[in-house]
């Protein structure tokens, strides 16, 4: 599959490419196991629900696929070691790792208590460097990988009352974008997923109230201009053709944005 062969150069035997999708339980992180999975890429799952990873693993493994789950919660230093070297004694050396997991809790910043944005951060911003921590050196060393970071559009649209959530990928778009400098000319891609509003699991939980006040903000300062929603998938194809783009090229930055809903008298 020509995916394999990605980051090979001209006469050079297709490189096997192992993948880690950190946040793969539900959602996006679902849907990027299962399309990478498809494309022959070695899937290792991973998050705190490991149960549901070990279900997705299994569906890819029906489907001829390669693919285990582990434990991972990236809000632990430990988690993210153990999970590290659970996954190159399956595989080896690791050839892509997908920064997903994250947390998004409501509410105005002036009445967010400060140990649960610190705790917002530690999962959303340290949990990605935990990852870069745990699986750039080797990436470095091989001089190939590449490392996606699934970001959102809130970073060049932020939204009232998910101001937590904004802070912490900003955070983590500014580790991503300065670890792009920091790897140039070393044959390791660092790149940036940023979805549009997406029908995933990440408001789960949310008190309906807040959440349609959330709404309702978004609509006034024009963050939700229309009710399209992205599907899952299609984060998951744009993460498969950045990964897959050939050697010398590098996607560095993708905005998925959904398609607004047909409305009367447009052609």
């Amino acid at each position: 599959m020509p995916e394999l062969r990605a980051q090979s150069g001209p006469g050079e035997h297709p490189v096997r490419r192992p993948a880690v999708v950190a946040g793969a339980s539900a959602g996006i992180g679902a849907d990027i196991a299962r399309v990478l999975g498809a494309q022959g890429y070695p899937i290792a799952l991973g998050a705190r629900r490991v149960d549901r990873c070990e279900a997705i693993a299994a569906e890819i493994r029906a489907a001829g696929g390669e693919a285990f789950a582990y434990h991972l919660d990236i809000g632990d230093t430990a988690s993210v070691d153990t999970f590290a070297k659970e996954v190159a004694d399956q595989y080896g050396e690791t050839e892509i790792v997908v920064a997903n997991a994250g947390t998004m809790r409501p509410g105005a910043l002036a009445s967010t208590d400060p140990a649960d944005f610190a705790s917002s951060l530690n999962v959303n911003v340290v949990g990605v460097q935990r990852l870069v921590h745990a699986f750039l050196p080797g990436m470095l060393a091989r001089r190939r990988g590449d490392f996606v970071l699934i970001s959102s559009d809130v970073v060049e649209r932020p939204r009232p009352l998910v101001g937590t959530y904004v802070a912490s990928k900003w955070g983590a778009e500014g580790l991503a974008r300065t670890l792009q400098l920091e790897t140039e000319g070393t044959g390791v891609r660092v790149s940036i997923v940023q979805p549009g509003p997406t029908a995933s699991e990440i408001a789960t939980g949310w008190d309906m109230d807040d959440a349609m006040e959330v709404v309702r903000y978004g609509k006034r300062f024009g963050s939700l201009r229309h009710f399209g929603f992205l599907q899952p998938a299609a984060i998951a194809r744009t993460v498969a053709h950045v990964v897959g783009a050939p050697r010398g090229t590098h996607v560095a930055v993708s905005y998925v944005a959904p398609e607004a809903p047909l409305s009367e008298g447009n052609t």
